[in-house]
C-alpha cells in the first residue's frame, strides 16, 4: 500500500494542494465544517470517516485522464472566472450564515479551483473524487423529513397487505396494543448515507463512466431504502404479534444493521472489481501556478474573505420590537394550544385576547459567528398535531389525532424590515437585511382554537390579527 501510494503521489499532489487551498480560501465554513464532523450526530456520523476516505483514495486511486484529451495547459480564463464566481457567492451565503449553502460550496470550490489552476480535464476526472467529498456534507438533515413521508406510505401499504389490524395516519401507525411512530430516528438516513457512500467509492475504484456510476448509485439507494422499510415492517410485525411487550420494540438498533447487512453484504460481495492500468493517470506537466493563474487565485481571496470581513462590521444594537395590543393580557407561550418549542437565543413574550393567542419571539445578531435567522427545528410535534389544510400563506389548520381538536396558526417571520412568511424566505431575506445592516429577527405566532363543528370564526380571527398587528419599538 505504502509503495502504490508513493507511486501515485505525482498524480496525487496537485489535488491535495487544491484541496489545502481551498480549505483555506473557505476557512470559516471548514472549520465549522470539521466540528460538524466531530460532533458524530445520526445524520453525520459518517462525516469524518468520509473525508478520510476522500484523501485517502486521492493517495491510492488519484483521478486520471489520458493524454489525447484537451490540453493540460494548467490555467483556463473560464476556470479563474468560475472560481471567483464561486467564492463571491460564497461570501454572500456565509454574510447571512446559510450553512447547507455554504457547505455545498465547498465541493463547487474544489472542482473550480482544480480548473483554474490545473485545467479542464484535470477537474473533470476530480469531479468523481468532489462527489464523494460531498457525502461528507451536513445536508442529509434536509432530506430527512422525505425519508420519513417515504417510509411510512411504503410500511403502510406492507402493512396492509400482512393483514395485520393497524390505522395509519402519517407516520402514525396505531395498532390495538399500542401506537408506532416512523420518527426521524426512523428515517433510514443512515443507510441510505452508508450505501451512496459505498457506491461511490466502489465506482472510483472501478473507473466507471457516468452510465456504470448511475447504475450503481441507484442500486445502492435502493438497497439502503428498501433494508430500512423491511426493518421497520418487522418492528411493526412483533409489536403486533407480541402486544407491544417484546423489548425489540424499544431497543432496534442492532437488528437494523442485521437487517442492513443481510441486504448490503451480499451486493458488496457480487459487485464488480476492475484493476487500473499504472500507466493511465497523467500527472500535470506544468507549474501549478503562473502569473495568471495567481491573479485569479488573488481576487478569489478579495472578492471573498476579505469583502467578507469588511462587510462583517459591528453596529449599535437596536431597540427590541413589541406589539401594540391594547386589548391583550400577558401569558405565558406554554399555555399556547400548540405549544411552540423554540431556541432558547430567542426571548419571548406572549399575549391572549380572547380566544386569540399571540406570541413574538425576537434576537439581534451581535457578533460575525451568529444566525440573523436562527435554526428552527420543527416547532411542534407533528406526530401529535397534523397539518389538515393550508388556508393561505402563513395560516394553516392543524387537527390534534388523539382528541380531534383543531387550532387555526398563523405566523410570520421579521427580518428587519422584510416580512417573510415562511422559514425559507427568512433565510432567503438575511440577504438584503444584512446587506442594509439590519441584524433584528422576529418571529410573531398567532393561534385559535376551532369550534366543534367549523374553523371559520377562529380562522377570521387570526386573519384579521395577521393584518391589523404591528411590530413598534
Amino acid at each position: 500500500m505504502l509503495r502504490k501510494t508513493l507511486d501515485n503521489l505525482p498524480g496525487s499532489r496537485p489535488y491535495l494542494i487544491v484541496t489545502a487551498m481551498v480549505a483555506l480560501l473557505f476557512y470559516p465554513t471548514s472549520v465549522r465544517l470539521g466540528k460538524a464532523w466531530l460532533e458524530f450526530e445520526q445524520v453525520l456520523a459518517h462525516g469524518l470517516a468520509t473525508a478520510a476516505i476522500f484523501l485517502a483514495l486521492l493517495l491510492i486511486h488519484p483521478p486520471k485522464f489520458s493524454n489525447d484529451q484537451e490540453s493540460t495547459k494548467p490555467y483556463r480564463p473560464a476556470g479563474a472566472l468560475m472560481l471567483i464566481a464561486t467564492t463571491m457567492i460564497w461570501a454572500l451565503l456565509e454574510l447571512v450564515r446559510l450553512d447547507t449553502l455554504t457547505y455545498l460550496m465547498l465541493p463547487t470550490g474544489l472542482a473550480a479551483m482544480a480548473w483554474a489552476l490545473l485545467g479542464l480535464p484535470a477537474a473533470l476526472a476530480f469531479i468523481p473524487h468532489v462527489l464523494l467529498f460531498s457525502l461528507s456534507l451536513p445536508i442529509w438533515a434536509d432530506i430527512v423529513p422525505f425519508l420519513v413521508e417515504l417510509a411510512s406510505i411504503v410500511v403502510g401499504s406492507w402493512v396492509n397487505l400482512l393483514g395485520m389490524t393497524a390505522l395509519i395516519e402519517g407516520n402514525s401507525i396505531t395498532l390495538p396494543y399500542g401506537r408506532m411512530v416512523i420518527a426521524d430516528g426512523c428515517s433510514g438516513i443512515r443507510y441510505f448515507a452508508i450505501s451512496i457512500l459505498l457506491a461511490m467509492m466502489t465506482s472510483i475504484l472501478n473507473d466507471y463512466r457516468w452510465r456504470g456510476w448511475l447504475i450503481t448509485l441507484v442500486i445502492a439507494a435502493t438497497i439502503g431504502l428498501v433494508a430500512n422499510w423491511v426493518r421497520i415492517t418487522i418492528l411493526v410485525a412483533v409489536g403486533y404479534e407480541t402486544h407491544m411487550q417484546s423489548e425489540l420494540v424499544r431497543d432496534h438498533e442492532t437488528m437494523g444493521w442485521i437487517v442492513y447487512g443481510c441486504f448490503i453484504l451480499p451486493a458488496l460481495y457480487f459487485s464488480p472489481v476492475q484493476r487500473r492500468a499504472s500507466a493511465t493517470t497523467l500527472t500535470p506537466q506544468s507549474p501549478i501556478f503562473t502569473s495568471t493563474s495567481f491573479i485569479a487565485v488573488a481576487l478569489a481571496i478579495a472578492f471573498g474573505p476579505l469583502a467578507l470581513s469588511i462587510v462583517q462590521r459591528p453596529s449599535q444594537p437596536a431597540t427590541p420590537w413589541t406589539l401594540e395590543l391594547p386589548r391583550a393580557m400577558p401569558t405565558n407561550a406554554s399555555n399556547f394550544p400548540i405549544v411552540l418549542d423554540l431556541p432558547q437565543s430567542l426571548s419571548q413574550k406572549a399575549w391572549r385576547a380572547g380566544d386569540l393567542w399571540i406570541l413574538l419571539a425576537q434576537s439581534q445578531k451581535s457578533t460575525a459567528d451568529e444566525k440573523l435567522v436562527p435554526y428552527l427545528p420543527r416547532m411542534f410535534d407533528t406526530s401529535k398535531w397534523q397539518l389538515q389544510e393550508t388556508v393561505e400563506p402563513g395560516l394553516r389548520r392543524y387537527r390534534n389525532i388523539k382528541t380531534n381538536e383543531q387550532v387555526i396558526a398563523g405566523q410570520w417571520f421579521q427580518i428587519g424590515s422584510h416580512r417573510g412568511w415562511t422559514y425559507k424566505e427568512a433565510k432567503l431575506l438575511q440577504i438584503p437585511a444584512l446587506l442594509a445592516q439590519e441584524k433584528q429577527f422576529g418571529l410573531i405566532a398567532l393561534q385559535n382554537k376551532c369550534a366543534p363543528r367549523n374553523c371559520d370564526m377562529a380562522t377570521e380571527s387570526v386573519q384579521h390579527a395577521m393584518t391589523s398587528i404591528r411590530l413598534a419599538r
